[in-house]
């Protein structure tokens, strides 16, 4: 399905898997993990890797090693103001106009400060990054952060790290008729199936970390995300039967013997 591309911005990937690179083991876990998972793209946390590390053995190195695309990420900023200022900080040491854009406004469930995300957003954007933003699963928000010129709009399927899944599959829905945007499910991924009701419900990627750092085996729960994803896709192009509340027959019933 090469000719199925993710979009975004002037970017474009075969993958629509995009895997974080915070809490493995070690760098050559994530390494594996991440050749697993057939991601392209892989998100740093600007603010915590060291990016004057470049050695093989560290996580820049490994990144660069396996040649993907860098997406910093503001993970860890609570305001607008400390939101750009890493995003600028992540372009000039990595050389890149990509930025997943966290303006965090609570410290318990890690939710976005909407207020400082559309801030922040306009001020990137103009300024020529393309802004990826994190976001909840509010349609009118979404449509207000591709109204200022981000790339893609990424809503939250639940808590950062939880593994809950899709909590609100309807709102996910409502997110995808408001905007033409890519919708990048992005945060509350905890196995395969998660990843295959986003893709089936019409997302156009999935963005995880914890889901796959945190398993019991990382490496194959990077494959099977990767499977999931793509299963999720092909169903969704494909297009599903209705749903019904009665039985259809397999078998037609007109023509049989005896009828």
């Amino acid at each position: 399905m090469n000719d199925d591309l993710l979009e975004l911005g002037t970017f474009r990937f075969t993958s629509r898997l995009i895997a974080g690179t915070g809490k493995f083991s070690s760098p050559d876990v994530m390494g594996d993990a991440l050749k697993a998972s057939g991601t392209e793209m892989v998100t740093v946390a600007i603010r915590r890797v060291d990016l004057k590390d470049r050695s093989s053995e560290s996580i820049l190195g490994v990144l660069h090693a396996g040649g993907y695309v860098l997406l910093p990420n503001t993970a860890g900023c609570y305001n607008a103001k400390d939101a750009i200022l890493t995003a600028q900080l992540g372009r000039e040491a990595l050389d890149t106009s990509l930025v997943k854009l966290e303006v965090i406004g609570d410290t318990t469930t890690l939710f976005p400060d909407v207020e400082g995300l559309l801030e922040a957003a306009r001020a990137l954007v103009k300024d020529g990054f393309t802004v990826l933003p994190y976001t909840n699963d509010d349609p009118i928000m979404a449509r207000k952060l591709e109204d200022v010129g981000c790339a893609a709009v990424m809503p939250l399927a639940a808590p950062i790290g939880s593994g809950l899944g899709i909590q609100n599959p309807i709102n996910i829905q409502h997110v995808l008729r408001a905007v033409k945007v890519p919708v990048i499910v992005d945060a509350g991924v905890g196995t395969a199936s998660d990843a295959a009701i986003a893709m089936e419900l019409g997302c156009h990627g999935v963005l995880m970390n914890t889901g796959i750092a945190g398993a019991k085996d990382p490496v194959r729960m990077a494959n099977a995300m990767r499977l999931a994803v793509e299963a999720g896709r092909n169903a969704f192009l494909a297009g599903r039967i209705a749903k019904k509340f009665y039985a259809t027959a397999s078998s037609p019933l007109e023509g049989v013997i005896g009828s």
